[in-house]
């Protein structure tokens, strides 16, 4: 049985589900935010600190201060409070659990192709597919906002995005389970399709950007993140955003922390493919640094990991801490035990290609507490896109590619044929979206104002 519930069932059985529902949970009822007068963001946010590092929840506050498009990439808890009191389809996928635009990206597939996707899931679980849809087009209104853009140009670029979304994974429900399976965005391909849509300008900057992309790998942040210091190969220091071990912590604590990390890489191999396995014992530990990453993962505990073979090859590995996905107060706790193992397994469902090195562990930290980590490479060509660039038009293409790319994640986890079913041939759900999309909006700048004056007093002299 997969996440949708629809074990072997035949395609006309799957297609009457889809539609079952829509008589219960109409597509206009999408329209409707969950906000209502008992909601705390504020409370939410501030509780997350509970489990973060002390000296770093300020950085994460200071990011999210930045605009009201950085409190919504950190604000994923209270969103998904709000989405818990929505109507709700219980079409069930594997949800990203915070599918804003800036978590897409391209990066190298393993036959070395540029390829776009999700690339974030720190918050993945299973539930009602309809918001990551929401988390999405709700991130275009704000960035777009905060770009400048006019209400016509933002309900556009919504509109492209829950077309795509709605339109693919109906094309995904008339398609066999492999052909879904084997399905993934090619950048080149689709800069090429859509040419003819962009401004001579807009096409040279893609263009560039994808080239730009494919020089980001380890030799790339090799040159950029060290230096050789009396022949030894060492991390940059950065503060706050990159800070070698040895820059935060001396002693014994500096040999513990070590001992974490080289545990880390360690028991990490065990979640790996053996030929991945065998390739990572090429390598060998030489340096790590606190990275701090992100918007919301801010706190969390990020660290960057040095290796090299004999002959000086470098790898860059990244493990980050997963906690419990914000998710699961309001679609129920993880199957899987440890939350690094979550975070795999979600993406390995929802993304076409992964990272050969993904991987997940949990250890003793010694500071007493039990934590669960996932690792990957920190860069393999990976990149995201310059949202405060972007004109209307390029930002709706680029919506149209985060619509496809989830209406695929979806099909693999979920029913497409139920979804699509749902969904419907007409544009009744684009249109509740939008307007779901624009009133959250301005719920966001609410939030956001009340946000800045709650924290504006611990923010004297931190720097984002």
């Amino acid at each position: 049985m997969n996440a949708a519930g629809n074990g072997h069932a035949g395609r006309a059985e799957r297609a009457a589900r889809g539609r079952a529902v829509r008589a219960e949970v109409p597509l206009e009822a999408h329209e409707a935010t969950g906000v209502d007068g008992d909601r705390d963001p504020i409370g939410l946010l501030m509780g997350q600190a509970e489990s973060r590092v002390p000296e770093l929840v300020p950085v994460r506050h200071a990011r999210m201060a930045v605009s009201p498009f950085s409190y919504f990439r950190g604000a994923a808890l209270p969103m998904a409070a709000d989405l818990a009191r929505t109507p709700r389809s219980d079409l069930t996928v594997q949800l990203c659990g915070d599918a804003h635009l800036s978590n897409f990206g391209a990066f190298a597939s393993p036959e070395r192709r540029l390829v776009f996707d999700c690339n974030d899931f720190d918050e993945t679980l299973p539930g009602p597919f309809e918001w990551d849809i929401k988390r999405l087009a709700a991130s275009l209104v704000v960035a777009a906002r905060d770009n400048g853009f006019k209400r016509k140009q933002r309900k556009e670029i919504v509109r492209s995005a829950v077309e795509a979304y709605r339109m693919n994974v109906r094309t995904f429900g008339e398609q066999g389970r492999l052909a879904v399976w084997y399905a993934h965005l090619d950048i080149n391909d689709t800069i090429a399709r859509f040419r003819d849509q962009l401004r001579p300008k807009a096409y040279g900057q893609a263009t560039a950007a994808m080239a730009k992309a494919r020089g980001k790998d380890s030799m790339q942040a090799l040159s950029k993140l060290t230096t050789v210091v009396d022949g030894r190969r060492r991390i940059i220091s950065e503060p706050p955003t990159i800070l070698p071990i040895e820059d935060v912590f001396s002693g014994l604590e500096a040999e513990m922390i070590y001992t974490l990390i080289g545990g880390v890489v360690d028991s990490y191999q065990r979640s790996l493919p053996t030929d991945r396995r065998h390739l990572l014992r090429q390598f060998q530990l030489v340096q790590v640094a606190r990275k701090v990453v992100g918007v919301g993962s801010v706190g969390t505990r990020a660290w960057i990991v040095l290796l090299e073979t004999g002959d000086g090859e470098p790898l860059f590995l990244q493990a980050k801490e997963a906690q419990k996905s914000v998710l699961a107060p309001y679609v129920g706790a993880s199957r899987f035990r440890n939350q690094g193992e979550r975070v795999v397994a979600g993406q390995h469902l929802m993304q076409a290609l992964s990272d050969i090195f993904l991987g997940w562990t949990r250890v003793n930290a010694p500071d007493g507490a039990t934590r669960d980590f996932y690792v990957r490479q920190l860069r393999d060509w990976k990149f995201s896109a310059p949202i405060e660039q972007m004109r209307p038009e390029g930002l709706a293409l680029y919506a149209r590619m985060c619509g496809w790319t989830l209406a695929r994640a979806h099909a693999r986890s979920g029913d497409p044929v139920a979804i699509g079913a749902y969904l419907g041939g007409s544009d009744r759900f684009e249109k509740a979206i939008t307007q779901y999309a624009e009133n959250y909006a301005d719920q966001n700048e609410q939030d956001y104002a009340a946000f800045c004056a709650h924290v504006k007093d611990q923010l004297v002299g931190v720097s984002p």
